[in-house]
């Protein structure tokens, strides 16, 4: 069985890695070639290009419109020369819902494993996936009733963000290693990854620290980011880098001040009681306020569908606001349990096994289908 494979992302790449190798499991002989990265090659991908070239983001995409095309196309032809058995297509929406059309185009298969969030902001997006998606994947609990409305063939796999803390091993003497053994709270800065959000954020993450020096801060940085990213925390007595180590960084936090996304659910599967803060540019912040469709931003609330963790955004995302929620989730043991109890209530849900083997099992399912008919 032969299969291609895109992700264009990070995180797309470790999603894809981890679904390569249960694939292979089930089919030894299969054989996988698409775009991703370094993880995806190393479970056997022949990597055609790396996810490093396809990484625009907002304006920065329509400035790359050519470029962007290009590769698009460069894929097309590539596809086509492969011959897979099925597409498969992770996340990376707007790159991956056009070469959803032309697979289906082309009678190829096609399996959308963490398919876009049109659930979020232009829903009528939907009806196009259902055109040119066979089977879709879905890792949030709600996401399955939202697209059997569209009358998608959609299944809920599980979330592999909880396989992955699963697998996670600490590092033995983390906090000796980072100079962290302090009597003073552990509190874990998760910035993100996305530049713009960092621009924004960074800053008022400093004047929390400034204003709370009982609490000891460590930033779960990423190496390959621009440093000056950080400047507004460096040099700061009460805070410390952590690299490439987000998860050693959670094991240990006493809370969290956490930018929206995946790090928000993560956060709370590892039981740290968390303030979610979001800032965008003042324009970008106008157009989404009037577009999204949902009424939180985490992850942890959406799922819940109900305030589980304090989200503060945009201009309520100030430094003052900031600290006065961090003493809450330090200091007042009942709002600590109460939240820990929901995070609990959040972890049965999406325990229901491997995202990756679930999904591996049903593609291989539905493609075994195809070749009987």
């Amino acid at each position: 069985m032969k299969y291609y494979i895109i992700a264009g992302e990070r995180s797309g790449d470790l999603h894809g890695s981890n679904l390569v190798k249960s694939l292979t499991r089930l089919q030894p002989q299969a054989s996988f070639r698409g775009f991703g990265g370094d993880e995806m090659q190393q479970a056997g991908v022949e990597l055609v290009m790396h996810y490093d070239q396809l990484a625009f983001m907002g304006f920065e995409a329509v400035l790359n419109f050519f470029k962007i095309a290009r590769y698009m196309a460069d894929c097309k032809r590539d596809i086509l020369a492969y011959k897979p058995a099925a597409l498969i297509l992770i996340d990376y929406g707007g790159f991956n819902r056009r070469m959803a059309d032309f697979g289906k185009s082309k009678g190829i298969p096609v399996h959308y494993y963490i398919p876009p969030k049109v659930w979020a902001w232009r829903q009528n997006r939907a009806w196009q996936l259902k055109k040119a998606v066979d089977h879709m994947y879905v890792i949030l609990p709600f996401e399955k009733d939202f697209f059997k409305k569209y009358k998608i063939n959609v299944d809920y796999v599980g979330n592999p963000v909880l396989d992955a803390i699963r697998s996670f091993k600490p590092a033995e003497f983390f906090l000796e290693q980072h100079n962290l053994k302090t009597t003073q709270p552990l509190v874990a800065l998760l910035p993100g990854s996305r530049i713009r959000e960092l621009q924004k954020i960074v800053p008022v993450m400093a004047e929390v620290v400034k204003a709370q020096p009982a609490f000891h801060f460590a930033v779960a940085a990423i190496r390959n980011l621009p440093s000056e990213l950080y400047q507004p925390l460096a040099g700061l007595k009460n805070v410390s880098f952590i690299y490439d180590a987000t998860y050693d960084l959670l094991t240990h936090a006493a809370a969290a001040i956490v930018t929206s996304g995946t790090a928000t659910l993560e956060t709370a599967l590892f039981k740290v009681p968390q303030v979610v803060v979001y800032k965008a540019g003042n324009f970008e912040y106008f157009i989404a306020s009037r577009v999204v469709k949902v009424k939180f931003i985490s992850l942890v609330n959406l799922i819940a569908g109900y305030e589980v963790v304090k989200e503060l955004i945009q201009d309520h995302a100030s430094a003052t606001r900031i600290g006065a929620e961090l003493l809450n989730l330090v200091q007042q043991g009942d709002y600590r349990e109460r939240m820990q109890k929901e995070y609990n209530q959040l972890y049965a849900l999406l325990d229901i096994g491997s995202a990756s083997d679930n999904t591996a099992q049903l593609i291989v399912k539905y493609q075994n289908a195809l070749s009987n008919t």
